[in-house]
């Protein structure tokens, strides 16, 4: 079986309880690895991960974690993490703690004979659906392109490293944290087949002829499953903080969404 799930978030400031969202994680997990050949984890584990050029005491939040992702790679099971908007910015502690793969771009692979695309979806914007929006829109989609190119460059990048990780953290945590309070007063929602970006952007790699059984995302924070013209599937997966949803491959290629709940 092969495993999908994004948007934990892990150590948000809006979660009451950081400690049991992290057991219940790391349950997740255990029983992923009971039948995995692998493990995908599609971006924002964490609400905000920065490796310093310092010692960052910070990071024993997630020990739990950590030690769990090292006893299934050491087992055998393979465990993929992409970044997301929230936790791009690993520059090797983590693989080297844990075993993980790490991939910093979309991927398209080959699994259980499926041809797939993954990625966490921040940044996946067609070309057609930006023309069609209005200037109010094209301006917010504008500033996020521009802060995404600085969030990934090397410059800016090795500067906040520069920084005490007590400082950084704070500043990181409530920025990420201004996105949860947005968000848990106005919920995701589905905005139709014509209007999801990342559905349009699958679609455009279908007409392109760059053809996929799946292209599985995170990063919507909505769960979706969605049959497209050409018999691709767009699976959207929701999230681990409030959802608790994932998606699974089985040994024929069957992709299906799953809810987890506590044993």
């Amino acid at each position: 079986m092969i495993y999908f799930l994004s948007d934990a978030h892990l150590g948000s400031r809006v979660i009451n309880d950081p400690s049991a969202h992290q057991k219940k994680l790391v349950m997740l997990l255990e029983k992923m690895s009971n039948d995995a050949t692998s493990i995908f984890l599609l971006g924002d584990i964490f609400d905000f991960w920065f490796e310093y050029f310092w010692s960052d005491k910070s990071k024993k939040e997630y020990i739990l974690l950590l030690n769990t992702l090292k006893k299934i790679t050491q087992s055998g099971i393979s465990v993929h993490f992409f970044i997301g908007n929230h936790d791009l910015w690993t520059f090797g502690w983590l693989a080297r703690q844990t075993g993980i793969q790490v991939h910093r771009q979309p991927q398209s692979m080959l699994l259980n004979n499926k041809r797939v695309y993954l990625a966490h979806g921040d940044g996946l914007i067609p070309k057609t659906f930006f023309h069609t929006l209005p200037p109010a829109i094209k301006k917010k989609i504008n500033h996020f392109i521009l802060l995404r190119k600085i969030f990934h460059h090397p410059i800016p990048q090795f500067l906040f490293r520069l920084i005490p990780p007590t400082l950084g953290n704070h500043f990181g945590y409530e920025w990420a944290k201004r996105s949860r309070l947005k968000e848990i007063a106005h919920p995701c929602e589905y905005k139709g087949e014509g209007n999801e970006e990342l559905v349009l952007y699958a679609k455009e790699k279908e007409q392109e002829g760059d053809h996929h059984d799946y292209y599985i995302f995170g990063h919507r924070h909505i769960e979706l499953d969605l049959m497209l013209p050409s018999k691709s599937r767009v699976v959207l997966l929701g999230d681990c903080w409030r959802q608790w949803t994932y998606a699974q491959i089985d040994e024929q290629g069957h992709c299906l969404l799953n809810t987890f709940e506590n044993e």
